[in-house]
């Protein structure tokens, strides 16, 4: 073992790297600079420009056909960004007006920086030809796209506008909304452009085609041309008021409620956040997307309430994030009650402090105290976390992290097992300067009442990534009694073997850009029964995207399971399940087609067809989606499964289907509707939304749900949400 972390620290050390000696210089300002769009001030002339982009698809090898110049100035308290993108004609890909736009089919130009210079988090700021922004953090460096998350928001402006064959965006970032090293003369810069007109996506750093068009590896240099000083960062103060009305039909139950509450933001030295909440209150978070599970375990749910975001990573990126989580932020606020069911469970405050204590050393503490709930026998708990990430070599990272779950009252009701939660561990993560090598390797140990031993949970994954050739190796172990109750743990008491390989091709002619073959076995054993195989499945795919953005994958699935417990997966009231002890192998076959998203009119369908334990399953996912821009888009998805098990096993037809509608008036008014059709669940849910942005980060919001019982159609629950929210900078 002490010869494996040998050879991996040597590959993450001694990595070949793309070097670049691109740059670009930001020159110092005390002019009054005009947020216009138009760069009339004498001081832009004197700046030159980054530029000479490269394309990225649909080759790596050639200039951009439309050229960025990118301009850079600062002074004391703000970034100035000029920005002139050439481009072939006005017809741009505008979906929405909405703010934080996806980039995928957009006309956009977004700008990534590390202002640490690490290679391992960023900063990102883009805008639409419209003038509509985004901003991002970036974290893992780049390499997966969960790294990527949209929910941050800081204050910042900009304005675009628009000519015959470019745009030009100006924006004034202030200096606050980054983290950095107070006397920096240096931060690690990239850009991309997306150019439907050309087809084209194009970096500023040439980016080989196998990686992430946002990987923390390509980057060049941001220069300034004298040390930024102290950020004159404000206190900003959030203050919310909430008042909401509800109808519980099944219990025939009326509610209302006011609440007052809001969080602080404050910068610590430049380069930490601390954040506090009071009596948080989450109401206008967009509603969840359903799925239907036909599997034996739970299914989770992305992360959407803002105080959770900034600097997640420093505590929810620990472990295997589909097998092992040990911190997953969603499960703070959820309780359960005397029925066994998930309820929410009041947060009364919590405090976060996150960010960098030095180059190479990241700190983050959470803690959040929640309610009790006598009637339902739900303690108080406090919930905290501490991690701890140094940089090692290039860009890897050894990470430390704690986490305590503990009731802060005694309650007779409370078992003694249940009284406290905790977890220990280390991991490391492997990113090589140019990103061929990477990995992750963990361990994590438990700590609750009367458990002292098979308590631990471990890790490991390392990728190989080359143009032509992707190779991974990875596993994890989770003992019996691994237990992490802030955390997704999906089983426990597993040995999972998942290596791939895949095989990339790069046609040089033809409507094929890329192709790939891969094939993953997984493997699972159970270590309680003698290491007896209690899964496996042998997944073949043949991958290709087209010359015009749209995307082809066929799949087979080989799989054989063996079913501990008496199972349904069709979920039906009183029927018979699988029974346990048997063992269950099938094939079956899939298709995926997403077509061309620069149309108005684009569609993704992904039907399957084979065998389902011992029975069989056809299924049909599917999405239509159709943008009248910049002021409507709608979309539905449409999921169809079909069970057909021999008797006495049930039969289902299921059926989720999910309409979307969005309407945005302007920049700062915005409209959407959500519906929801769930034979699983035997419900219809109806989700409007209505905001203003009144201000910069300061919203109004009307919210109207409702539900409905489906199997005899009569209402169930349905509220009135209004809430407003106010950012203050003192």
């Amino acid at each position: 073992m002490k010869n494996i972390f040998i050879a991996i620290f040597f590959v993450s050390f001694c990595a070949f790297s793309q070097t670049s000696n691109k740059s670009v210089l930001a020159k110092y300002t005390d002019d009054e600079i005009k947020i216009d769009g138009v760069l009339d001030e004498t001081s832009w002339e004197t700046v030159a420009p980054a530029t000479n982009f490269y394309q990225y698809f649909p080759t790596d090898t050639a200039q951009a056909k439309r050229q960025v110049e990118i301009k850079f100035m600062f002074s004391d308290r703000n970034l100035y960004v000029g920005i002139k993108v050439y481009a072939k004609g006005k017809d741009y890909i505008i979906p929405s007006l909405r703010r934080d736009f996806r980039g995928g089919a957009n006309d956009s130009v977004t700008l990534l920086f590390d202002t640490f210079n690490d290679g391992t988090n960023a900063f990102v700021f883009g805008s639409n030809p419209y003038g509509v922004r985004r901003e991002i953090l970036l974290s893992g460096g780049g390499n997966e796209r969960q790294g990527f998350n949209s929910a941050w928001d800081t204050k910042w402006v900009g304005e675009s506008v628009i000519h015959d064959n470019h745009y030009i965006l100006e924006w004034k970032i202030p200096l606050s909304a980054f983290k950095y090293k107070e006397g920096e003369t240096k931060w690690r810069f990239n850009s991309y452009h997306f150019d439907t007109q050309d087809n084209e996506r194009n970096t500023w750093i040439n980016i080989p085609q196998n990686q992430n068009i946002y990987n923390l590896a390509f980057m060049g240099d941001l220069i300034f041309d004298r040390p930024l000083g102290k950020s004159k960062s404000p206190v900003s103060i959030i203050p919310f008021v909430n008042t909401i009305t509800s109808k519980d039909f099944e219990n025939n139950e009326n509610t209302s409620s006011f609440k007052i509450g809001g969080d602080a933001k404050l910068t610590i030295a430049n380069s930490m956040n601390l954040d506090l909440t009071l009596n948080p209150d989450f109401s206008q978070v967009e509603v969840d997307q359903q799925v239907t599970n036909l599997t034996r375990f739970e299914v989770g749910l992305p992360e959407r309430r803002q105080f959770f975001i900034e600097n997640s990573d420093l505590f929810g990126s620990f472990g295997d994030g589909r097998d092992s989580n040990p911190f997953f932020s969603r499960r703070i606020g959820i309780a359960r009650n005397i029925d066994g069911e998930s309820i929410e469970n009041r947060i009364i405050a919590g405090v976060r402090l996150s960010g960098k204590v030095n180059n190479n050393l990241r700190l983050g503490i959470l803690s959040m105290q929640t309610d009790e709930d006598i009637a339902n026998e739900i303690p108080t708990v406090n919930n905290s976390v501490i991690s701890l990430q140094h940089k090692v070599f290039s860009r890897s990272n050894i990470s430390v992290l704690f986490i305590n779950k503990q009731a802060t009252k005694d309650y007779d009701f409370v078992n003694e097992e249940d009284t406290y939660n905790r977890v220990l561990g280390i991991d490391y993560s492997l990113a090589s300067k140019d990103n061929t090598w990477s990995g992750k390797y963990f361990f994590h140990k438990s700590f609750s009442p009367g458990i002292s031993s098979n308590d631990f949970s471990a890790g490991f994954r390392t990728q190989f990534n080359n143009r032509f050739l992707n190779v991974r190796l990875s596993g994890v172990f989770i003992a019996d009694d691994f237990r992490s109750d802030l955390g997704f743990i999906r089983r426990t008491d597993i040995l999972k073997i998942n290596p791939q390989i895949e095989l990339k091709f790069w046609p040089k002619n033809g409507r094929i850009q890329r192709h790939s073959f891969s094939v993953m076995p997984i493997s699972i054993w159970r270590p309680e029964l003698d290491y007896e195989n209690s899964d496996y499945t042998i997944i073949s795919t043949w991958e290709a995207n087209f010359q015009n953005s749209s995307q082809l994958r066929l799949e087979m699935f080989n799989r054989y399971v063996k079913l501990y417990n008496e199972f349904d997966p069709t979920r039906t009231d009183n029927a018979v399940p699988l029974p346990a002890d048997q063992n269950y192998y099938y094939t079956s076959f899939e298709v995926s087609y997403r077509s061309d998203q620069r149309k108005k009119v684009f569609y993704r369908i992904n039907p399957s067809i084979g065998q389902f334990y011992n029975g069989n399953k056809y299924s049909l996912e599917t999405s239509l989606s159709l943008r009248l821009q910049p002021y409507f888009s709608g979309s539905i998805q449409m999921n169809y499964d079909k069970i057909d098990l021999p008797d006495p096993y049930p039969d289902a037809s299921i059926w989720l289907i999910g309409p979307r509608l969005d309407v945005t008036f302007s920049k700062n008014m915005f409209w959407s509707t959500f519906f929801q059709y769930s034979t699983q669940r035997e419900n219809l849910s109806i989700n409007t939304r209505f905001q203003w942005r009144v201000a910069p980060l300061s919203d109004l919001f009307l919210v109207y749900n409702d539900n409905y019982a489906t199997t005899v159609f009569s209402p169930r629950f349905r509220s009135l949400n209004l809430k407003f929210t106010y950012w203050l900078n003192i």
